[in-house]
């Protein structure tokens, strides 16, 4: 061919500084491309020779090289793909933005049924313009008869041709870095983005330092294949040692045999997995196996808790594996991750359009070649089949953890509380993931026992399974009946329909009024801080959740919107009739009177004018004095510390004392000497000292609360031991 000089056909206008700037969201992307392309070339070939195009060579080996060259500042890209012909190197590279893969696939769209090709040429190519101020390609096709081209540009749009000497099929792009970019001729730098962006590429990848030292390894002289390059054969003589036989007579033993070993230039080993796990059956994979992928990819060597393996063809292909590590308490430190992959071309971490926002918190890889992609392929069209494929990850760890609940319930109780923010989490971000888990969500009661809320409710109104079974027997058999008796049609008379009317409206009423009853769910937040609470309700045996989480908060608020028949109630924020004596007449009279004279003497004591003092006859004679917060002002209370605002004084004073009581036990001799003695010169110190004995239960005091409550505590032992 005569040498050519030209201007590049620009299909948009200033593509360059495009290119440069914004087509790529990381400066190392051109990396990714370039070898993407050169796989994407390799299995064109592989295509060709399986329908009959072309016949590669029986000791084909289909293999990408990359070589940095810090002293000459360059990076090269070599393959042995299907490689251009000068047309299609005009074509291609000549035109920027026309799509390669497109004319191919329209070729051979009748001779196979393989999935879609990413394109071998077009923008991505011209990402090397990124780092480059001057970029060759050397191109032989594989198709008989064809010259060698070679191609240049010095980073403009202008471009050479002429033809070259390479003589196997392939392509070599040498990218002669830019002042800027030096980094990417550093082996470090460029070892660091391959295994970034190329570590499962379908195609076996080498790297290689330019004029690197040779490095040496020895193996068994049967071992050593007809590429390898011998530097020295080495014999290793017998070895042997003086051992005492049977009969007691010392004789020389061989122990190690004579071996014949070579010393061999090191092999290249391929910096990639070209069958990552994902791309197996999982009736193929092994526990093991499963645990060192996890190891190998996200370098957490605590054992993931279990793991679920995506196996998709239609209606879109995905595959991959999201493994549930073991998480952290708090919720805000909980940090998952979730590589995306395209045909095994790494995309980008936790791409929010394709991976449900509260699966963030698992790690996994997910890989669907169907995702639709722009020119950069590290941003994702947001549609209605992203949706889709979403949706299905969605329901696939729901299927995974209801089938658990189901078959494995110890485990899954073993794992819930791990798990647990995490499922959480999801059902509050994803009504639809709620909806399919909200029968296996489990709960931890006060004896450390899981328990589903129905199971928990039953167990409230003192029904058991028993009850249960004899419930659903009689609803089998009364719908036995209904099937069994003749169905008669009666003309409804005036009186019949004056007479259905009220029926109707007492039932109307009987609903309303059953609306209005919900069920009470106690729960703890604090097992340690709220002991006292927790104490009095084992005593009337009433159970509680254990909910400590900082998503157990939202979750509830929640869960009390979807099930409107529920209600969540902290075990401090009232006093339930279980734990209250029955009084008679009499006894609430006075205990009304006593309320009324203890409200405005620990009112005008605390300085506390909103303070709701309530005076209860409680089972428990040991207990003085509890501190309750109603729930939805303790709500309002974790909303705000929510959105921080904690520095206001986050407790029931920044209210005024609203929602607060504070609750005397009549039965208790300390709240009687009180109420005996409401003249006695330290009154005043008792009712602190009381109320602060009461806010102890329910939460730490502040500092200077604190300090007074030391301070008075020695007083009162001072005058104790005059």
């Amino acid at each position: 061919m005569a040498k050519e000089q030209g201007s590049l056909s620009i299909n948009s206008e200033n593509i360059f500084p495009i290119i440069k700037k914004w087509l790529y969201s990381d400066h190392d992307i051109f990396i990714r491309e370039l070898v993407s392309n050169g796989c994407d070339a390799i299995t064109k070939v592989k295509k060709l020779d399986m329908m009959g195009e072309i016949t590669l060579p029986d000791d084909y080996k289909p293999q990408m090289h990359v070589i940095a060259n810090p002293e000459e500042k360059t990076l090269q890209f070599i393959d042995n793909g299907i490689g251009m012909t000068e047309a299609e190197v005009k074509e291609y590279i000549n035109q920027i933005a026309f799509s390669g893969a497109q004319a191919f696939l329209e070729q051979y769209k009748d001779k196979t049924n393989e999935d879609q090709i990413i394109g071998h040429f077009g923008l991505g190519f011209y990402s090397a313009f990124m780092v480059a101020d001057k970029v060759t390609i050397d191109t032989l096709s594989c198709k008989p008869g064809e010259s060698a081209v070679h191609w240049q540009s010095e980073g403009g749009t202008t471009f050479e041709m002429d033809e070259c000497s390479m003589e196997e099929f392939g392509t070599r792009i040498t990218l002669f870095l830019n002042e800027d970019s030096y980094e990417f001729a550093n082996e470090y730098r460029v070892k660091e983005v391959l295994a970034k962006y190329c570590s499962f590429m379908p195609t076996e990848i080498y790297f290689e330092k330019a004029n690197a030292e040779p490095e040496y390894e020895t193996i068994d002289a049967e071992d050593v294949k007809d590429t390898d390059t011998v530097i020295e054969n080495i014999v290793e003589e017998a070895k042997t040692e003086e051992k005492e036989n049977e009969n007691g007579e010392k004789e020389i033993v061989e122990v190690s045999p004579r071996k014949e070993k070579a010393k061999i230039v090191k092999r290249p080993v391929p910096i990639n997995n070209p069958k990552p796990l994902w791309t197996k059956h999982p009736n193929e994979c092994t526990e093991e196996e499963y645990k060192d992928f996890y190891r190998d990819v996200f370098h957490d060597y605590k054992e993931p808790l279990f793991w679920i393996h995506l196996n998709m063809d239609y209606p879109f292909n995905l595959k991959g594996i999201l493994y549930f590590p073991k998480l952290n308490t708090e919720y805000d430190n909980l940090e998952g991750l979730i590589k995306l992959y395209n045909n095994q071309v790494f995309i980008a971490d936790n791409i929010k359009e394709v991976i449900p926002e509260f699966l963030m918190l698992l790690k996994g890889v997910i890989d669907c070649p169907d995702l639709p992609l722009n020119v950069s392929r590290s941003a994702l069209q947001n549609d209605g089949f992203v949706k889709k494929i979403s949706d299905y990850i969605t329901k696939k760890i729901a299927d995974k953890l209801s089938g658990m609940f189901k078959v494995e319930r110890e485990n899954y109780e073993k794992y819930w509380d791990d798990i647990s923010p995490f499922i959480r989490f999801g059902c509050v971000k994803d009504e639809k993931f709620y909806e399919k888990m909200k029968d296996y969500m489990l709960y931890k009661d006060l004896d450390g026992k899981y328990l589903t809320l129905k199971e928990y409710i039953k167990a409230s109104k003192g029904e058991t399974e028993e009850t249960e079974n004899a419930e659903n027997t009689t609803a089998e058999n009364t719908e036995n009946n209904h099937e069994e008796t003749e169905t008669i049609t009666v003309e409804p008379t005036k009186e019949t329909e004056t007479a259905a009317e009220d029926t109707e409206k007492e039932s109307d009423s009987e609903e309303g009024s059953e609306e209005k009853e919900k069920d009470i769910v106690y729960y703890v937040t604090d097992p340690k801080q709220q002991s006292q609470y927790i104490n009095i309700f084992r005593e009337q045996g009433i159970n509680a959740f254990v909910l400590t989480h900082n998503i157990d908060q939202p979750y509830v608020q929640m869960l009390e919107q979807k099930e409107e028949s529920v209600r969540f109630q902290r075990i401090d924020s009232d006093l339930t009739d279980t734990l209250r004596e029955e009084v008679s007449s009499d006894e609430e009279e006075t205990m009304k009177k006593e309320q009324d004279a203890l409200t405005e003497l620990f009112r005008k004591a605390l300085k506390k004018e909103k303070l709701e003092v309530k005076v209860e006859k409680l089972k428990n004679e040991n207990v003085s004095s509890m501190i309750t917060l109603s729930e939805d002002s303790r709500r309002m209370q974790d909303m705000m510390r929510m959105y921080s605002m904690g520095g206001m004084g986050m407790d029931a004073d920044m209210f005024g004392g609203e929602g607060q009581t504070l609750v005397l036990n009549s039965s208790n001799k300390l709240v009687q000497r009180i109420f005996e003695k409401k003249d006695d010169e330290n009154i005043t110190m008792f009712c602190e000292h009381l109320y602060d004995l009461a806010m102890l239960s329910h939460k730490p005091l502040e500092a200077e609360a604190m300090t007074k409550f030391i301070a008075r505590s020695n007083e009162m032992m001072l005058k104790l031991a005059e």
